[in-house]
């Protein structure tokens, strides 16, 4: 007998609600096709109607004091550590993401939510010097400072790759700040921001302070950006859609937090420790089959090692164990849809056509599941569709450069700017390289997939607005009010 699918709800205006009209999204199992549960198709009266609710308890919310935050805060990342094997099953049921690597992201979760606590007691403002300015005239006389106040009502839209951190990176920070948050997770992995919102309110957290409502982002999503009653969208996908929230946002002058694409490079100079360097970039471009937003997706190699780069990484990521990502042993799993699939394979056929070698993988993998054959990509150009369009899949170009200049030249030929990496042994010649390439972090001698939950994280050009990071989200989430008292 076949199991019927789980059927999951929404959280809107203090309930949990079916969409208006009853209609469901089912939401696949990436690696076997198979229907896992349903969710609600949330309707624009959905969205409405969380907009409406978090507009009326946006006052209330915002006079929950900074401790009263972070004992709800810090009791959900204690009731994450505590489920971190159920999160990532989760993860790995409704993403694709092996186990292993779904475990890593359960656990960040839980640091997240700890940094949001801590953070939510150091909402600081500013203390002025008045009397360092000649005018107005009785600045001696006067106190100025500066303190910050939420924004209001803040909705958090979040991606399929890391359903649960990244959800996170929105919410703590957004509740941590005093603001009503409204979560709007992509159709494609609702699970984890539904049981997510359960957690929270678990551990407290006021029902007026969090909603989570699933739909389309063309119906919901964009009601949400454009209603008046909503104060800030922060936003994690593709840059087509990040864009078009911008120009949506933008008619309300509303506050915008964007992380979008990259084509992350990765410079490989002829002095750099190779197998450290293949290593690194092995797991950098294929862990979790490439769908990540700062992957490395451009493997600028110097003239003297690109071949023997080119080959030691196809030797490598050819022993990688592609299959069941429930199973331990599972180094990469599918990825998210059958139209990325045959996206990732346009790309690979077309560089092929173009001249480049595949040393290895190129090609689907046969049956149920959207797996793809780990990559390796030489003798590419850099007019190749795939070293201009972001792949967001297990797929690894390697071009040759001439010199350091044309590696940054290279480097920075792409409308984006997220993060890259430079390996080499000469410290003085990566800190110049870094300075030279335009981008929101340089990794030196480490993969472009690092990142810290509480340091500045995100791009330029394309690749964003604004910066994540628990203290940096907050920054970005509150209002900096002036007060001036006159002691005269």
């Amino acid at each position: 007998m076949t199991k019927e699918p789980a059927a999951r709800k929404m959280f809107i205006a203090g309930e949990w609600r079916d969409a208006t009209g009853g209609a469901t999204i089912p939401v696949e199992n990436p690696a076997t096709e198979e229907i896992i549960a349903t969710v609600p198709k949330g309707t624009v009266e959905d969205a409405k109607a969380a907009a409406d609710a978090a507009y009326d308890a946006k006052s209330k919310v915002g006079k929950i004091s900074a401790w009263e935050r972070y004992q709800f805060l810090l009791r959900t990342a204690r009731l994450l550590e505590e489920r971190v094997e159920e999160m990532a099953n989760l993860i790995s049921l409704e993403a694709g993401k092996p186990i292993r690597d779904a475990r890593v992201e359960a656990r960040r979760a839980g640091i997240t939510f700890t940094a949001a606590a801590e953070e939510a007691k150091r909402i600081y403002g500013e203390v002025y010097p008045a009397d360092a300015y000649p005018l107005p005239p009785g600045n001696e006389n006067r106190l100025v400072f500066s303190v910050r106040e939420p924004i209001g009502v803040v909705v958090a839209i979040s991606p399929f790759n890391f359903p649960l951190n990244l959800l996170c990176h929105k919410v703590a920070p957004g509740l941590a700040a005093g603001n009503c948050v409204i979560a709007k997770p992509t159709s494609e992995t609702p699970l984890v921001a539904v049981r997510l919102t359960e957690i929270l309110l678990e551990a407290g957290c006021p029902k007026e302070a969090i909603q989570v409502i699933t739909g389309p982002g063309s119906s919901v999503g964009n009601h949400l950006v454009e209603s008046p009653y909503t104060d800030l969208i922060t936003f994690t996908g593709s840059t087509q859609i990040g864009t078009q929230i911008a120009s949506l946002g933008g008619k309300r002058a509303k506050r915008i937090i964007l992380e979008m694409g990259g084509m992350d490079p990765v410079i490989v100079l002829e002095d750099a420790d190779l197998p450290r360097a293949v290593e690194a970039v092995s797991r950098a471009t294929f862990g979790l089959a490439g769908q990540v937003c700062i992957a490395a997706k451009r493997l600028l190699a110097s003239d003297k090692i690109a071949d023997r780069f080119a080959t030691l990484l196809a030797e490598r990521v050819a022993k990688f164990k592609v299959g069941d990502p429930l199973a331990e042993d599972t180094d990469m799993g599918p990825v998210i849809s059958r139209g990325s699939l045959d996206f990732i394979h346009s790309l690979v056929v077309e560089a092929k056509e173009a001249g480049a070698e595949i040393k290895t993988g190129g090609e689907k993998i046969p049956g149920r599941g959207y797996f793809y054959r780990p990559t390796v990509l030489a003798k590419v150009t850099e007019d190749m569709k795939v070293m201009k369009d972001e792949p967001f899949g297990p797929v690894g170009p390697v071009q040759s450069v001439a010199s350091d200049e044309d590696a940054v030249r290279i480097a920075n030929s792409s409308v984006y700017g997220l993060q890259s990496s430079i390996y080499t042994k000469d410290l003085r010649r990566a800190l110049r390289l870094a300075r030279e390439i335009k981008a929101g972090g340089v990794m030196i001698n480490d993969p472009t997939t690092m990142r810290w939950d509480n340091m500045p994280f995100g791009g330029v050009k394309l690749s964003g607005l604004g910066r994540e990071g628990i203290r940096y989200a907050i920054q970005e989430m509150t209002e900096v009010k002036l007060i001036n008292v006159n002691l005269a």
